[in-house]
């Protein structure tokens, strides 16, 4: 009977333990950050910084005005791309598709109420401390609302098609591929209606009234002749935008209109329009499928082997697309040649970061911009969106010139190299982008994160 006592409490025990251990697995586990993945998110928002702050001194680094890419036109797919990657990543954690769903609107939500408040109108000119709201003019469209359009299709599908996450990878190079067919055939689909819609679509002539109060004719309506269909030049595309070559003084960059420049150069336009989105989705399904590498891959050379012989095939094709002149690269227009490319760097760069710092374990190198990184709505908003410059601005001693930062540009930087672009250019790496990494470092420090 003690023989059968002590057994009956062993049993009683193990049953307890396991219990105990099956609430603990079930328990979900705190989500591990992938440094490789904030490092680059870091670098992407530095380079924001980097190009709007520096644009007007060193124009090469600004937007191409309409064919091409430069270094700013990469900022925008290297964020979609990083969405993608961290979607696949954060809705593994989360097998209950309507909480998924619902986290997704939310946070969709809260990214259009941050771009509307950052770009559609309420800061005019934070360098004029112009601030309000009219209501005619406010922009709809904008970074973060691309950011949030993208992020609700793709992430909607990643919830929808996505397979259980336990099963097995099958053999072969393109079974991941067959494993998320379904975004693909979405993906095409995609990129077909853009496709037909940019080049069926018949652009008739159309009539504008001049709002810009340095040109001439301010206030009139102007006609533009187009009648065409497929076109893809500025004033005649489908998607709208303004041929920016054909209009500065310092072409093919940005700057003030030449005199004989066109009338169509005066028109408004919207550098993220609805269609040009549509496109702009493809980045970030591209980014969902290097997530999915991530997660299912679980050496470091089949991982690789696979990020760079895509990356090298994207930009292959995208630069055969362009110099062949079948698809031009074009931001504006979001053309496929512009994703491929813009898709096929931001996989190879992700593919460097991933071999220094989860491969040879060189993060210390890196910490400024992994802090940048794990706080990057922060930086976006108080650096790249202007708020903290504009807030230090409003504070000047007898005229509205004589700032704290202008002081700093004017004698500390511009002073000492006797330059204007160069200490602009120095001033932005160390007075914004590394003074920025300090705070977001000392906020990682205590824990502090801005998360949507």
């Amino acid at each position: 009977m003690v023989d059968i006592k002590v057994d009956m409490e062993q049993q009683r025990h193990v049953i307890v333990e396991s219990q105990e251990t099956e609430k603990e697995e079930v328990k979900p586990q705190k989500t591990k950050r992938v440094a490789s993945l904030d490092i680059f998110r870091g670098l992407t928002v530095a380079l924001m910084v980097l190009v709007d702050d520096a644009g007007g001194e060193w124009p090469m680094i600004g937007h191409a005005p309409w064919n091409g890419c430069n270094l700013a036109d990469f900022v925008m797919p290297f964020f979609l791309f990083i969405v993608g990657m961290a979607i696949a990543l954060a809705l593994k954690k989360i097998p209950e598709k309507l909480v998924a769903i619902r986290k997704v609107i939310l946070r969709t939500l809260k990214l259009l109420f941050w771009g509307l408040l950052l770009q559609g109108g309420y800061f005019h000119d934070l360098d004029k401390l112009r601030y309000g709201v009219d209501v005619n003019r406010i922009r709809w469209c904008g970074i973060l609302q691309r950011i949030a359009l993208a992020y609700l299709v793709v992430a909607i599908i990643e919830i929808t098609t996505r397979r259980a996450q336990s099963e097995g990878l099958p053999t072969g190079w393109f079974s991941i591929f067959k494993l998320y067919c379904w975004q693909w055939v979405i993906g095409a689909c995609v990129l077909v209606v853009y496709l037909a819609t940019l080049y069926g679509t018949y652009v008739p002539d159309w009539n504008f009234v001049v709002q810009n109060p340095d040109s001439v004719d301010f206030g009139k309506t102007l006609t533009v002749t187009c009648n065409v269909r497929g076109n893809l030049d500025p004033p005649c595309n489908a998607v709208g935008y303004i041929d920016r070559q054909a209009c500065t003084k310092n072409s093919p960059y940005e700057g003030p209109f030449r005199d004989d420049a066109p009338s169509w150069c005066w028109a408004p336009f919207e550098p993220e329009g609805i269609l040009s989105s549509i496109s702009a989705i493809l980045s970030t399904v591209l980014g969902v499928h290097y997530g999915h590498v991530l997660i299912h891959m679980k050496d470091h050379s089949s991982r690789l082997l696979h990020w760079v012989g895509m990356g090298i095939a994207l930009l292959v094709l995208g630069i055969i697309l362009h110099f062949t002149d079948a698809i031009p690269l074009n931001k504006q227009l979001y053309t496929f040649s512009y994703v491929c490319v813009t898709s096929g760097a931001a996989a190879l760069v992700f593919s460097a970061f991933y071999i220094l710092v989860d491969i040879l374990n060189l993060k210390y190198l890196f910490l400024p911009l992994e802090w940048i990184g794990m706080n990057a709505m922060l930086v976006y908003v108080m650096a790249a969106g202007g708020i903290f410059a504009g807030f230090i601005n409003g504070w000047y001693y007898e005229d509205p010139h004589n700032t704290l930062i202008y002081w700093i540009k004017k004698h500390i930087f511009i002073g000492v190299w006797h330059s204007t672009r160069v200490g602009t250019l120095l001033y932005i790496i160390f007075a914004e982008i590394l003074f920025w990494a300090v705070i977001a470092g000392l906020l990682h420090r205590l824990g502090l994160y801005w998360k949507l």
